[in-house]
């Protein structure tokens, strides 16, 4: 009788488990929305937009980008946290969002580990200390990182532009203040465009956001790039020094970009995703496109993103605790 009743039990779990796969099978069978945390024209847009192409035209699927700016990249966060865990909401997830939001507000509404299933990292990037260039028509340009410290050495401080309080071009603003021991005024904007703008125009001394965000108003000559922040240089600007190159060491940093849906999220269809990501990702057409926009790709599996956000998560807690920097929403 044991056996009849485990054996019941057995046929009943696996009919639950039928409509899930043959969804899964399916998926997907509408159009799937992407929110991306920021407003058109940063980095985090870029990449966004770069991946949900790629998947309309080698995957046939309908991705819809949406910009949900607001909060440091936290407000759209939140709302993928609500959504239904079908598959059919994702978020491009980051440092900002994922690895400092929970750790800064309190009150965020999701918790990076808890409410979500990750689905791949899509990459990596360095951050980019930029000032404006004579040509802008703003102030005279801060080309290296010893003006940024004679120019936060005197009454009026460095101003610093991010893309947001609490975004990590805030966090490592404190950090560099801190190393630097210098005077440095954080000005916050709703992204990483609004900050370029005011750099440019010379009402911002200069700006740390990533690569991506910088990149083509480097190349257009509208900004001059200060220092990259990670250990090794850019790729993607071989001729800018790392900000330890330029003699201050212990800040080294980047920013990483991946693909979140809610949890509950059926395994089949995170599966699925994960899948036909990893394989434009490895594309070299889509690959050539991050690349160029200085972005460095990344892919792999879910789990394997899963054992990085397990590390990486408390690692940004550490951070912000030793920053002394609280928020509100």
């Amino acid at each position: 009788m044991k056996s009849l009743r485990l054996l019941a039990r057995a046929a009943l779990a696996a009919a639950a488990l039928l409509p899930l796969l043959a969804s899964a099978q399916e998926f997907p069978s509408k159009p799937i929305r992407l929110l991306i945390p920021f407003p058109p024209g940063g980095g985090t847009d870029t990449v966004s937009r770069v991946v949900a192409t790629a998947l309309s035209e080698q995957m046939k699927w309908q991705v819809v980008p949406e910009n949900r700016p607001g909060a440091s990249g936290n407000l759209a966060v939140a709302q993928a946290a609500q959504a239904a865990p079908d598959g059919y909401t994702i978020v491009m997830g980051q440092t900002d969002n994922m690895g400092l939001g929970p750790h800064l507000y309190p009150n965020a509404g999701y918790d990076t580990l808890k409410s979500f299933v990750p689905i791949i990292q899509v990459s990596e990037t360095p951050l980019a200390i930029v000032s404006s260039t004579p040509a802008s028509g703003g102030h005279a340009k801060i080309p290296n990182v010893a003006d940024m410290i004679a120019k936060g050495k005197t009454q009026d401080g460095l101003t610093w532009a991010t893309a947001g309080n609490g975004s990590l071009g805030h966090l490592y603003g404190e950090q560099f203040k801190s190393l630097a021991g210098i005077h440095l005024l954080p000005v916050h904007y709703k992204g990483a465009a609004p900050a370029m703008t005011d750099v440019i125009g010379g009402q911002v001394d200069v700006a740390i956001l990533s690569v991506v965000s910088v990149l083509p108003l480097v190349k257009g000559g509208k900004l001059t790039p200060v220092a990259v922040t990670t250990s090794k240089r850019s790729p993607a600007l071989p001729e800018t020094p790392t900000v330890a190159e330029q003699g201050i060491k212990g800040a080294d940093t980047g920013t990483w970009l991946g693909l979140f849906a809610p949890a509950g999220t059926p395994p089949a269809v995170v599966s699925r995703l994960n899948a036909a990501l990893d394989k434009v990702l490895q594309m070299p057409e889509v690959r050539d496109k991050l690349l160029a926009a200085g972005s460095i790709p990344a892919g792999g599996s879910s789990e394997a993103f899963a054992k990085f956000l397990a590390v990486d998560y408390p690692k940004w807690g550490q951070v912000v605790k030793a920053s002394g920097v609280k928020l509100s929403p």
